[in-house]
């Protein structure tokens, strides 16, 4: 569309006439340091512009019907809590700094992993799920940040796996979901061989089935849910068919009925009746993911919602004045774990940029795990107190004798996720 000079002188004539009539004071651009601000009432204002039409110019006629929407302060559009106490801008800025670099310290320890950690057991030997996630993360945040080297350095990483068949391996829910490696890799290039490799992961995962449905590869462990649905979903965000998301609907409301307890959280299976943490972190992120997809109106929404809210609610009462989550959820004499402590900041962080949890205490919940976490990040980026691959177990002693590392993709995952997803909407979630 053409538009001329006088449409433009028009339009900021308007737009002034506009606030004019709804403010008692003009507003003005006024020149602070190297900056200019357009000042509205003695506020700096934010535009949020759009056209009217794709194919007319503006006439006082189109714009009647505008006005009541567009007369209108930001407090009037964007409600605040009052009781919550934001970030001033400096503040801001030091966090988002924070994300970024410490996005960039975890990004660069995967990279500079010498090898893939591997899957190899009698049942199993594929790439270990744990550094699928981690490279999830890393993809995320390089694509949302549109660092188009970090990607770049991402593909070459796993390229040489598109030929290798410990890539396909399709036996295990731990196997299959490496497909969301290529289903990422897919929607940065559009490589349909990326394509190809993903859906065969996702197809391959629903291929036999049980009579309620549900995959052959159900097991009824908690850590199940994230493995399947962020394949699914991702399947779903690469293809659009709608087959992919009500499996991850499916499979996420069975194990909620399953597996919740009445206070909210899960055990870890049905012969580990243990609150144990990391295994509830894969728990909500899996429902956290799912809700981020799934439409209000599908049928496995409320189920999904009412176990993700019930959870959210629960965890706030758990979580340490310092910010972090303990290795078993409601055992307070255990010790503080941050994989868990990031899944559950991760969780809460997706629902707040849904606008499913509205709360202050969910957003201080977030910024105070993050404050824990960050401490616990060395040179290297390497992430501490780290549980180590648990199994299932009916005895409490098990869990809390697990030892602790640092620099382990089950840490380095789930941090990942946090970052990526505070950086999202920060500036609405967070600041404004």
């Amino acid at each position: 569309m053409n538009i001329s000079p006088k449409t433009v002188v028009l339009s900021i004539a308007l737009f002034t006439i506009q606030f004019g009539f709804c403010r008692n004071q003009i507003p003005a651009l006024q020149k602070k340091g190297n900056t200019t601000q357009l000042v509205v009432e003695g506020k700096p204002f934010f535009i949020f512009g759009g056209e009217l039409g794709n194919y007319s110019t503006t006439t006082m006629e189109n714009k009647q019907p505008i006005w009541p929407k567009t007369c209108q302060t930001n407090e009037q559009k964007y409600p605040r809590d009052n009781n919550v106490e934001f970030l001033t801008k400096s503040q801001k800025d030091k966090l988002v700094k924070e994300l970024n670099q410490t996005a960039l310290k975890l990004s660069n320890h995967l990279l500079s992993s010498p090898k893939y950690m591997k899957y190899e057991t009698s049942f199993l030997n594929s790439i270990h799920y744990a550094e699928v996630c981690a490279a999830y993360g890393v993809s995320k945040f390089a694509q949302q940040t549109y660092n188009t080297s970090l990607m770049l350095k991402l593909l070459e990483r796993y390229k040489p796996l598109q030929k290798d068949s410990i890539a396909w391996r399709t036996n295990h829910v731990d196997g299959n979901v490496y497909g969301v490696l290529p289903l990422q890799f897919y929607q940065y290039t559009k490589d349909k061989n990326y394509l190809e490799h993903g859906l065969f992961m996702a197809n391959s995962q629903w291929k036999d089935t049980l009579p309620d449905g549900m995959t052959s590869q159900t097991r009824y462990w908690i850590d199940d849910v994230f493995m399947v649905s962020s394949l699914q979903i991702n399947a779903y965000q690469a293809t659009k068919n709608q087959k992919y998301l009500d499996n991850a609907a499916l499979f996420t409301a069975k194990y909620i009925d399953s597996l919740q307890q009445k206070n909210g959280l899960f055990f870890h299976g049905p012969k580990a009746p243990i609150h144990w943490g990391r295994g509830n972190g894969w728990m909500a992120a899996g429902m956290a993911i799912t809700l981020s997809e799934l439409n209000k109106n599908h049928k496995y929404y409320p189920t999904i919602l009412k176990g993700y809210k019930n959870m959210m609610e629960t965890l706030v009462n758990y979580q340490n004045t310092n910010g972090m989550w303990k290795q078993i959820v409601d055992m307070p004499n255990s010790w503080d774990e941050s994989s868990c402590t990031a899944m559950f900041a991760y969780a809460r962080s997706t629902g707040i940029n849904k606008g499913i949890l509205t709360d202050k205490k969910y957003k201080e919940a977030v910024l105070k795990a993050w404050n824990a976490l960050k401490v616990k990040i060395n040179e290297k980026g390497e992430l501490s107190d780290v549980c180590v691959g648990t199994g299932q177990s009916s005895d409490v002693n098990y869990y809390l004798n697990r030892p602790k590392t640092s620099g382990d993709f089950h840490g380095q995952a789930p941090l990942l996720w946090l970052i990526g997803s505070m950086l999202q909407d920060a500036p609405l979630v967070y600041f404004f």
